[in-house]
């Protein structure tokens, strides 16, 4: 489980669409505010997440080749054939010429709220899924468990938690460099999206198998 979780939460993490929404936040006026609403609801969210397959399970995971066991292998096996099948579509097609996103062009009349539920928009579903399906094998009488589970949550995080840092300790630095960051992801975003949906869908198929035939 914990190997899973290290490679969902560091996709979730590098994951460009969010990455770049966050710093036109940053960037707007109050953009720390705005920066550690948009931060505490995305870690809300995978929390929740994890709390909902908690309750499911009780704590407890499913036995070996029981029926449940076996679905969440069918899970991941579906989650990540998808992510590959998708990786390999873009990869084949040429990115479409478009301009931003409509939305931001109102980042800097955005408020709190607004930039909370922007969070929930922007999370990669399909990676939260499949941490969801991972998280299944998490036995909550075990700290190492415990452990994993909160490592996930502040990896999935960590490019936020940098730049909201970097943000108020080096306010005039940080515009510089994460607005360069930015131009970076909007030219690269289409190889990253595929790169990480071809490897990580990969992984989730091997493991899916793995977990089938083992």
């Amino acid at each position: 489980m914990v190997l899973d979780l290290v490679v969902i939460g560091t996709a979730i993490t590098l994951g460009p669409l969010h990455n770049s929404a966050f710093i036109l936040l940053l960037s707007a006026p109050r953009g720390v505010r705005k920066g550690l609403a948009f931060l505490l609801s995305w870690l809300a969210n995978l929390v929740a997440v994890i709390a909902c397959v908690l309750l499911l399970t009780g704590g407890e995971p499913p036995d070996r080749h029981s029926a449940p066991s076996t679905g969440v292998a069918c899970v991941k096996l579906a989650l990540g054939a998808g992510m590959v099948l998708y990786g390999a579509r873009r990869r084949r097609r040429p990115p479409r010429p478009h301009g931003p996103p409509r939305w931001t062009a109102r980042v800097d009349d955005a408020s709190l709220v607004t930039a909370a539920g922007l969070a929930w928009l922007l999370q990669p579903w399909a990676l939260v899924g499949a941490g969801a399906a991972t998280v299944v094998a998490a036995n909550l009488s075990s700290l190492a468990d415990w452990l994993a589970l909160a490592g996930y949550c502040l990896l999935a995080t960590l490019s936020l938690i940098v730049m909201e840092m970097y943000g108020v300790w080096a306010p005039a630095a940080a515009d510089a460099k994460l607005n360069a960051l930015r131009t970076w992801l909007g030219q690269h975003q289409e190889q990253l999206v595929i790169t990480l949906s071809l490897l990580v869908g990969l992984w989730l198929m091997a493991r899916g198998i793995y977990e089938l035939v083992a």
